[in-house]
């Protein structure tokens, strides 16, 4: 039954190159951690998840929600697997976690949800590593480094809460049914389970990378005195020309800290 189409609205590609599919296997971490798998599609990564561990997915297209009932039988009577439909988004909304124990997030995402998936993952007490597929630019965003173009407001959030965050492979559109327009890559973030990042510190970072290629001191003065944050940044040390990829992960935390007082 693998004539099934896959839909635009869903952001739907199949990924049918099976050596990709094997370097997301190999990159998952030996632990006794449940895993969650979000938008399973035909279920050709969930057949490799269920050897390994029991495994919840999220699926919200009705058809492929039958498809994989059907195609699981066994492992759904086994409660290898548990299937659920609807958009975990939605779930996430209602609920704390996806999961009531520790857990692994491993994924080929729909890509237009892929960005609120993995804030939503490294926000989730209950999730310690984050195995996804996403478009590469956004997996630059997430594994980038200071000084790095691609440093942006998802690079300090995930340099704050992971021990680890790094591209495990590039995957070209060749690589799916249908190809995409862009390259993909698979990231690996593990996260320092103590760690996290408030709402309020967010929406600090989005007024801090407003004009990522603007001084940050003429993107902040628009919300903060300009005096005081001249202040701050002389007391921290940073330079007054810097711009907002320039500047450590750890940095945007004390400059944050420093105005809120």
């Amino acid at each position: 039954m693998k004539n099934i189409k896959a839909k635009k609205k869903f952001g739907q590609n199949f990924l049918k190159d099976e050596s990709v599919l094997f370097k997301i296997i190999e990159s998952m971490p030996h632990n006794d951690n449940h895993i969650i798998e979000i938008g399973p599609g035909l279920g050709d990564l969930t057949e490799k998840l269920v050897k390994c561990k029991d495994v919840t997915a999220f699926e919200v297209d009705k058809d492929l929600y039958s498809f994989l009932q059907a195609k699981f039988i066994k492992e759904l009577d086994s409660k290898r697997l548990s299937l659920y439909l609807g958009d975990v988004l939605e779930f996430w909304n209602t609920n704390s976690s996806l999961y009531n124990g520790r857990y692994d997030l491993i994924a080929n995402l729909p890509y237009y949800i892929a960005t609120n998936i993995i804030l939503k993952a490294l926000e989730d007490n209950n999730c310690e590593h984050i195995i996804v597929m996403v478009q590469k630019e956004v997996a630059n965003k997430f594994c980038a480094n200071s000084l790095d173009k691609d440093f942006s407001s998802l690079s300090v959030i995930t340099k704050l809460i992971a021990k680890q965050a790094r591209i495990v492979t590039i995957v070209p559109p060749q690589s799916f049914n249908p190809p995409p327009k862009v390259d993909s890559a698979v990231i690996y973030i593990k996260k320092d389970m103590s760690k996290s990042v408030d709402q309020k510190f967010k929406a600090f970072l989005k007024k801090c990378f407003v004009q990522p290629r603007k001084k940050l001191i003429k993107n902040l003065s628009t919300y903060y005195d300009k005096a005081l944050l001249e202040n701050i940044f002389n007391k921290l040390d940073i330079k007054l020309e810097i711009r907002p990829h320039e500047l450590e992960a750890t940095l945007f935390s004390l400059l944050y800290k420093n105005i809120q007082q």
